[in-house]
């Protein structure tokens, strides 16, 4: 069969989705002028708001009589787990890094999964007319990367493209000619190998991901390993031991061409297509002929290293903008998500009014929680708290150690290496990384850097690009300072009044404006003490028969700090919630009436 399967992977906005629009285009799957959007392969609403790839998607392209098939994968550590599932389906991967920044740590994490799988890569240096790029240092970033990586001498002996895929030209040399994409077309015929397949063998694939479609229900995503399918043909689902799932007919048969799924009558070994007809099939099983009991291996999954609470908003303003309030619409929801998302794991406890949602990271979280308030959901989610294991050998308590690199400006390293001491980071690596600025690697427990972008940010005026990749257990690090300010509660229910929160000012930064809705036990500010202080927003000022010059100047607040979602879930203390609904995000205490929050902290003290 004259065909390719390939995965593009990068780190975050390195232009993995924008390589994949120009290919559409030169290769003739898309007119010249056909309107699609920018990043058309990013079709979600969160994916285009946040600028970034959650979920993988596939495609195809023609290129004179070759087939490609192209799966966009995500580049953050967050979403690892779509990455590590598509890498089963592809024979080759096409390595993309931006020329300025060379590798960088989610490059890293999909290279090492990709090296591990023995596939071939392709290095394309992308953004080659950026200001401070440096092609040639990136190239050799790249090797000793794959070298450090453990890359096989066959890996090493990569083939290498620089190119601007914003501009549709690639080239073997940084200077051109700057013409099309024919070079990374002829590289990836000549470089990437044919799919190794069995023809005439039972059908068999290995299902690698999952969607749900409100017309043909459960379609399942896999490359065809061995034999060919038809529709209406009668398959089975097994399990990883082994065992039958079901046993069905294919209702569709799609393959991806272009930027859709169509309907085909057949499919044969090699081939990337999308099945439904299955009731319980999901990822990881084998779909297989009915002769077939051996179940594929699938390939393991990083296991999730955070976790928060969900539960049912039971505060006094539930109901009024969402229309999913109940536990058990949350639940439904939760599972069908860790159904087809293997890196989030649902847990519930008997007699508790909340389910545990572990996941890879705050980011994966936070686009789940922004998701289901699309949906209508209203939620309560707490402090989010990192997942420890026991050492079967020590008996020590092991807990999620991250690596992390900061680019910043020279000027404020000295503010980042003392921040992140203060969370027990390691410094590992300083060197710098051109244009007046320095790059810094340090080994830091997950539990530190809850709540520590914004801290960053703050103490280097903006200048500071993080990333995070997990990159292993070990022992506890010791206690790290938790919030060190209190909050103001209000005391009465109610809009607030500008006149009190003008009072309240002195206090500490609030978050709410006037007008806004409150309730006993909801946060509306940060107290500039470590205490809680319990105030009253709702005071109005009181009117008198006097009436003089000046005694009634225009009041003027300081503008409400508004926090973001992943801002709200790393502030909170462990006494506190985020109270999300469509359209409100507020900070509110776990217990609303105070009596109830003094009694909780009494024995609380009186158990340790």
């Amino acid at each position: 069969m004259n065909l390719r399967n390939i995965a593009i992977i990068a780190h975050v906005d390195h232009g993995k989705t924008t390589l994949v629009d120009s290919l559409l285009f030169q290769s003739g799957t898309l007119r010249a002028n056909q309107r699609v959007a920018e990043r058309a392969l990013d079709s979600g609403d969160l994916e285009r708001e946040r600028g970034i790839t959650i979920l993988s998607k596939c495609t195809s392209v023609m290129w004179r009589d070759l087939r490609i098939n192209i799966v966009d994968t995500p580049g953050h550590a967050d979403f690892g787990a779509e990455v590590e599932r598509i890498l089963s389906m592809v024979d080759g991967v096409l390595v993309l890094v931006d020329a300025a920044e060379g590798p960088m740590p989610q490059t890293k994490f999909v290279v090492a999964k990709a090296l591990g799988l023995g596939l071939r890569p392709i290095v394309v240096i992308n953004k080659v007319d950026r200001t401070y790029a440096r092609p040639w240092e990136a190239h050799e970033e790249v090797f000793d990367l794959f070298s450090a990586l453990d890359a096989d001498e066959e890996q090493l002996d990569f083939p290498v493209l620089f190119g601007s895929a914003r501009d549709g030209w690639i080239a073997l040399d940084p200077d051109g000619p700057k013409e099309d994409l024919t070079p990374l077309f002829e590289v990836i015929a000549k470089h990437v190998p044919a799919p190794v397949a069995e023809p005439d063998a039972p059908f068999t694939m290995l299902v690698t991901t999952l969607e749900a479609d409100p017309f043909l229900g459960r379609i399942l995503t896999g490359r065809i390993h061995s034999g060919s399918i038809k529709t209406n043909t009668k398959i089975r689902a097994l399990n990883s031991a082994g065992e039958v799932i079901e046993e069905t007919r294919i209702t569709k048969l799609l393959a991806f061409r272009g930027l859709k799924r169509t309907a085909i009558e057949q499919a044969d070994a090699g081939d990337i297509v999308a099945v439904a007809g299955f009731a319980e099939a999901s990822v990881a099983d084998t779909l297989a002929d009915t002769n077939v009991s051996q179940a594929m291996t699938a390939q393991p999954v990083d296991p999730p290293t955070l976790a928060v609470s969900f539960s049912a908003n039971d505060s006094p303003l539930a109901g009024q903008e969402g229309n999913r309030l109940t536990s058990r619409e949350i639940r439904t929801r939760l599972l069908r998500e860790a159904e087809s998302n293997i890196s989030i794991r649902v847990s519930e406890e008997p007699g508790q009014d909340y389910f545990d949602v572990a996941g890879r990271g705050e980011l994966q979280l936070g686009v789940l929680i922004e998701t289901m308030r699309r949906e209508g959901f209203e939620l309560c989610i707490g402090r989010p708290r990192v997942l420890q294991r026991t050492d079967p050998d020590s008996g020590k308590m092991l807990e999620p150690i991250e690596e992390v690199q900061i680019d910043v400006d020279d000027e404020h390293v000295g503010a980042v290496v003392e921040g992140l001491s203060e969370r027990r980071g390691e410094l590992q690596d300083m060197r710098p990384s051109g244009g007046g600025r320095t790059r810094l690697v340090f080994h830091a427990p997950s539990r530190g850097l809850i709540g520590y972008n914004g801290e960053l940010l703050t103490a280097t005026r903006g200048s500071a690009v993080m990333n995070r990749l997990y990159h292993s257990y070990a022992p506890h690090k010791g206690d790290i300072a938790g919030r060190r300010t209190g909050a103001l509660v209000s005391n009465g229910q109610g809009k607030s009044v500008t006149f009190a929160l003008w009072n309240l000012e002195d206090r500490g930064p609030m978050f709410i404006g006037a007008g806004e809705p409150v309730y006993e036990g909801m946060v509306i500010g940060q107290h500039t003490r470590g205490n809680d202080l319990i105030v009253n927003p709702l005071k109005a000022k009181q009117l008198t028969n006097i009436r003089a010059s000046g005694t009634d100047e225009a009041v003027r607040l300081t503008t409400p700090r508004r926090m973001s979602l992943e801002e709200a879930i790393a502030y909170i203390d462990t006494d506190e919630l985020v109270e999300v609904t469509p359209k409100s995000i507020r900070l509110r205490k776990r217990l609303l009436d105070p009596h109830a929050r003094k009694k909780a902290v009494r024995s609380d003290a009186a158990a340790d």
